[in-house]
């Protein structure tokens, strides 16, 4: 009997394979970084065949540091960044153009045209989420209208979308040699083309798109036991070992905090952050900002929904002060330096580099830092990078409050920047509950391997899954309520300075 399940975790920097044991320990993982490719302000770009390359190598990998054999996996799932937009041949596996990054900004006059035209108001109520750059759909409709002959090849059917978990899982499953051409509900849901109520693409989205249907992969629950195939026999794995689900990173780390009823929440703290609230059944039409969007479906079951907070940049604005302000050599410095400061030092930065998603929702904004003076250190900088991931959280839990109802007693976190006590301990101080960090803080790949392993029986159902989960640390808030409130007046006002930076046509 096989032991252990696998987990394929295709995010914006890297791509990583982890293997699970039955009660979620994790046994090997391997991991490789992708380039980042930025060939004009505001474009952010993945090479898909490079993204392909880096999976084969952390499969073998992870299985040969983890000395295990394929066939000691009982399933695989896959979890991956979601709005990014892949468009192939299918004859070959030749994408048209590099993958468009959930981050780019290319698409904003599309959206800006949707939403003068009154088309947005029917985006948000069929689809949950407002014409922005952010998904999937106007980065299709960008290659078919911009690259040669991708138009004619998609009306011929030789040309395809996905996202890159619809990528990773047609190259496991024989790529042109009979790939599955499938997604879940979690990933079409981030596309603008998907009826949240009827859970199938929508003719109406489509068409303010101009979007072929026979560019579209199938639709799947998000954990099943027939729907999405089983690896090739030839590389990476040699054998055939069956992918059970497939959902976007941010429900898989839902699914990897147990958060199973209706209230319950968690923050992945990534390349950008995403705070999703579990509404159960009920489709929650957001006032004030969040998206809509489907958080899981298992097998037969009805689909679970949930508000979500999409915030564009924070772990990736650590990266910044790395590789482009070369401030810092490695993440873990960012702590060590904003360590060597009591505050902020009057400073706040608004990395806007792509505008604001949520709750502002504003492609017009681009990064500033204010309340500079001479003064002011590499350390206050440092310092007011941790604080714009806090705050942006803020911002996210705020809206969420009053659309839902909830407030939270306890923030359930995960994913890189949570092994940044000093920035959770400011999470919890701008905040003013505690913060939570389970001990597998990398809870996406894990809730993949959840979803995979409910599909085969591996785990029982969703209660013993709760059995599993247990706190690392906890972080109280120290701030007083003077502090909480003088350092958020602040933030809001430098988001303030940030807007209308850029013309949107």
């Amino acid at each position: 009997m096989a032991d252990f399940v696998g987990a394929v975790d295709q995010g914006t920097t890297s791509t990583r394979f982890m293997v699970f044991d039955h009660d979620g320990n994790e046994v090997a993982k391997h991991q490789l970084e992708h380039a980042q490719i930025l060939p004009r302000p505001g474009w952010v770009e993945h090479d898909p065949v490079e993204i392909w390359e880096r999976t084969n190598s952390v499969v073998q990998n992870a299985l040969r540091h983890g000395n295990l054999r394929p066939e000691d996996l009982a399933a695989i799932g896959i979890t991956n960044q979601r709005e990014t937009s892949v468009v192939w041949d299918p004859r070959n596996g030749r994408p048209y153009y590099n993958a468009i990054v959930w981050q780019d900004t290319r698409t904003d006059s599309i959206a800006a045209a949707l939403e003068r035209s009154g088309q947005g108001d029917v985006i948000r109520r069929k689809a949950g989420l407002p014409p922005a750059t952010y998904f999937s759909g106007g980065k299709i409709q960008w290659i078919v209208e911009n690259v040669d002959g991708v138009r004619e090849a998609a009306e011929q059917g030789h040309a395809i979308f996905g996202n890159t978990d619809c990528w990773v899982l047609w190259n496991l499953t024989g790529g042109p040699d009979g790939g599955v051409h499938a997604t879940d509900v979690t990933n079409a849901s981030r596309t603008m083309l998907m009826n949240l109520e009827t859970l199938d693409w929508d003719d109406e989205l489509l068409g303010f798109f101009n979007i072929p249907r026979a560019m579209l992969p199938t639709i799947n629950p998000s954990s099943h036991r027939e729907a999405f195939g089983t690896t090739r026999t030839s590389r990476p794995l040699r054998a055939a070992i069956p992918i059970t689900a497939v959902l976007g990173d941010q429900q898989a780390a839902t699914v990897g905090q147990v958060c199973y009823a209706p209230g319950e929440a968690k923050n992945t703290y990534g390349t950008g952050n995403f705070l999703v609230l579990n509404t159960g059944t009920e489709l929650v039409r957001s006032q004030h900002g969040l998206l809509t969007t489907v958080a899981y479906q298992f097998g037969d079951s009805p689909a679970i929904y949930a508000l979500e907070g999409s915030i564009a940049v924070t772990g990736s604005a650590v990266q910044w002060l790395r590789d482009q302000m070369k401030i810092i050599s490695d993440a873990a410095e960012s702590e060590r330096l904003a360590a060597t400061v009591e505050d902020n030092g009057g400073i706040y930065f608004v990395p806007a580099f792509s505008g604001l998603f949520a709750p502002y929702w504003r492609s017009d904004a681009r990064g500033a830092i204010v309340g500079l003076a001479r003064y002011n250190t590499n350390g206050h900088l440092a310092r007011a990078t941790l604080e714009a991931i806090c705050y942006q959280s803020r911002d996210v839990v705020e809206a969420m409050e009053q659309d839902s109802g909830v407030h939270l007693d306890v923030l359930k976190v995960d994913g890189g920047v949570t092994a940044n006590d000093l920035c959770m301990q400011i999470q919890a101080d701008i905040l003013g509950v505690p913060v939570s960090r389970p001990v597998v803080a990398e809870t996406t790949a894990l809730g993949a391997a959840y979803a995979a392993g409910l599909a085969t029986g591996f785990w029982r159902d969703t209660d013993e899954l709760r059995t599993h989960w247990q706190e690392s640390k906890r972080w109280e808030p120290a701030w007083s309520e003077e502090q909480r409130a003088e350092g958020y007046a602040g933030w809001k006002k430098a988001v303030e300075r940030t807007l209308e930076w850029v013309k949107v046509e």
